[in-house]
């Protein structure tokens, strides 16, 4: 097994193609966050994005996106913001991660929603978690209302009235499943800052590079990653709205966020019911919640998925001290999350930092 690494944006048109073909092989790796496109967009506004590219007979058989720091410290690329991360690899392709990590000058390779699947990963893995999916299928001739009522029977009712008393309240309520108006994106990443500033969360959006990331994604648009931005409009007025990436067949939540002065609605249920429905008329197959509790992922969940977290490492002092810092602040903030007493105590506390931050 022969492993060369590029820059994402180096990589020639075939080899992208034979990405593209690999990932097509398995539905293990159909995450739009799997797809070359993201690997180049992060690498445009992170200058340490690489892609190892795995050979065998001359032949490109695997891709593996990272990020590399300093004294050889790796991650997944786009990690803290992907919900999919893989060696994206031909089936029945192995190989080994100590070599791996040697190719790519990596003493650690940090990853926290790697597929299950990454069995050469397995040994390093210190958690394993449940990410939320929405098997779809297309609803044919059906009316979006008829399509809820025969979806989420228990829902379609309370939602439709919303959707009726917001009509008739605001302006008449309708659905954009793929907006391509740039300043609605950028109202959405507005509210989305300040959901994270009420609630005590790290703000985002307040980093520009990830603010540039979401710019240029939602300008992508390829077969395998395609930016979208769907919205929910009272009249003339964006009341909700949600971003992110679809491949073939999987559509990835990622960003959603709502006008607070609409909440009475339920705007974000509003909002994903409608996308689901759409997404399915648009061939999508799979819809990603990613990982983490919500309480609407629990309503709309076919399954789950199970993602992995955890270190691969070569015998390096840098490794050793990097699991030592990582690992106990990993494994506190799980801890915080599988409880769900400890998850309400910290969401308290973090909003009422939140409401700190506000005032002052």
């Amino acid at each position: 097994m022969k492993i060369t690494t590029y820059r994402p944006e180096d990589l020639s048109a075939s080899l992208r193609g034979a990405w593209h073909e690999t990932m097509d092989e398995s539905p293990d790796y159909q995450n739009p966050f799997l797809a070359p496109e993201f690997a180049a967009g992060v690498g445009r506004h992170r200058g340490r994005a690489q892609v190892a590219v795995l050979h065998d007979g001359g032949e490109p058989v695997g891709f593996l996106p990272y990020e590399r720091g300093r004294a050889g410290v790796g991650r997944a690329i786009g990690l803290g913001l992907s919900d999919c991360q893989a060696l994206v690899h031909r089936p029945g392709v192995s190989w080994d991660a100590q070599e791996l990590l040697r190719a790519c000058g990596l003493s650690v390779f940090e990853f926290d929603h790697l597929v299950e699947e990454q069995k050469p990963f397995g040994r390093y893995v210190t958690g394993t978690f449940a990410s939320p999916v929405l098997d779809l299928k297309d609803g044919g001739q059906d009316s979006y209302e008829e399509w809820l009522r025969a979806t989420y029977p228990g829902q379609a009712k309370t939602t439709l009235k919303k959707e009726r008393r917001l009509s008739r309240d605001v302006g008449d309520m309708r659905f954009v499943y793929d907006e391509r108006d740039p300043k609605v994106l950028r109202r959405l990443m507005t509210w989305k800052s300040a959901q994270y500033r009420r609630t005590g969360r790290m703000d985002r959006f307040a980093r520009p590079w990830i603010v540039d990331l979401v710019d240029h994604l939602f300008d992508v648009r390829e077969n395998h990653f395609t930016g979208v931005l769907s919205v929910v409009y009272a009249g003339d007025r964006p009341v909700a709205a949600h971003f992110g990436p679809t491949s073939r067949t999987v559509f990835a939540a990622w960003f959603t966020a709502y006008d607070p002065e609409f909440s009475y609605y339920s705007p974000g249920l509003m909002m994903h019911l409608r996308m689901v429905e759409a997404a399915g008329r648009q061939g999508i197959r799979l819809m990603d919640w990613g990982r983490g509790e919500k309480e609407y992922k629990d309503w709309l969940k076919t399954r789950e998925l199970r993602v992995c977290e955890g270190f691969a490492t070569r015998p390096h002092p840098v490794a050793a001290a990097h699991r030592l810092w990582r690992r106990p602040v990993r494994g506190l903030r799980n801890t915080v999350l599988a409880h769900p007493v400890l998850r309400a105590r910290a969401d308290r506390l973090l909003k009422t930092v939140g409401g700190i931050r506000e005032r002052g």
